[in-house]
């Protein structure tokens, strides 16, 4: 069985809503001086981060993912869903001062929103070695996280043999272009949604196919859009998959990269693996929160043949 690394990040999501519009209360003149509360009612708190929610998702694919990536001090509820949910957390590192990376999010009436984010644990590289893991049993996700980290990591899978997948997501404002083009190198995809890949164009200068010299394929998501594969061999259309209901398309992105991997850890060509992609992605939309969402395999089956076909497992 492949084991499946994933390398991100791991935070809480602490969701606040703000029962006015901040509108009413932010004063374009005093904004040089700004000093305001808003009042809200209530909090929730989500378990989340890219590795996370990655993992997650590969757990109901039914996949043991093992997680490399930093927590804080308050990691007990967080570990445990992990454990609960099948997923390995021996190479999870525990940072015993500081707090587990954070979103504080507080949406108002007008769906506006103001965030604060503490990276906390995730300043921290894991730097863990992989000694143990080799090119015919492993495949990694190196999603955003502790840039060292995610230099490390590549450079190791590369050192290994190991089949990597680049997800620069939002680390992509700290890359220069020499770093980034050595990063991706080898990997047998890059994956982003539209609005990232025109970021990583401009930051390398590059045509689309060209970044095809360091990369096997490059994965484009496009919401609900669906997707598009670059490879040497062509560019192809991935349709989304339609969700019984829309309610938060938060996570749907993490969703698909952990159907893509399912598929990808099967022996599944690019094109279905990416289906599967978006199927899973399908699912995470129709609740709110990253983690949120459940699935048996076998209804997971049941939706890709319903879209694209028989699914030989």
């Amino acid at each position: 069985m492949i084991k499946v690394l994933v390398s991100g990040s791991l935070a809480y999501d602490r969701i606040m809503n703000f029962p006015g519009k901040f509108s009413d209360y932010i004063l374009p003149d005093k904004i040089h001086v700004i000093n305001v509360c808003f009042n809200v009612d209530g909090m929730q708190e989500k378990f989340g981060g890219t590795a996370g929610n990655i993992a997650y998702n590969l757990s109901l694919l039914n996949e043991q993912p093992l997680i490399l990536a930093a927590i804080g001090k308050d990691s007990e509820s967080y570990l445990n869903w992990l454990r609960k949910n099948n997923i390995l957390t021996e190479y999870v590192k525990v940072i015993d001062d500081e707090f587990t990376a954070c979103a504080y999010i507080t949406t108002d009436l007008a769906d506006n929103q103001i965030t604060g984010f503490n990276p906390g644990a995730m300043k921290h590289p894991v730097g863990y070695g992989l000694e143990n893991f080799g090119p015919e049993d492993s495949i990694m996700i190196i999603a955003p996280g502790n840039l060292d980290d995610m230099r490390d990591f590549a450079s190791k899978c590369r050192e290994r043999g190991i089949s990597f997948i680049c997800d620069p997501g939002q680390s992509l404002t700290k890359w220069d272009k020499r770093e980034f083009l050595e990063w991706i190198n080898g990997s047998m995809v890059l994956i982003s949604n539209d609005y990232e890949l025109e970021i990583i164009l401009k930051l390398t200068d590059m045509k689309k196919i060209d970044l095809l010299d360091y990369t096997s394929a490059i994965i484009t998501t496009l919401g609900d859009k669906g997707s598009s594969i670059l490879t040497r061999d062509g560019n192809y259309k991935i349709t989304a998959v339609k969700p019984n209901i829309v309610r938060d398309p938060t996570g749907a992105g993490d969703a698909y990269r952990a159907g893509l991997i399912k598929g990808i850890a099967g022996g599944k060509d690019i094109i279905t693996s990416a289906k599967m992609g978006s199927v899973a992605a399908s699912y995470a939309v129709e609740y709110y929160g990253t983690q949120e969402h459940k699935f048996t395999f076998e209804d997971f089956v049941s939706r890709y043949e319903i879209n694209f076909g028989p699914l030989v497992i």
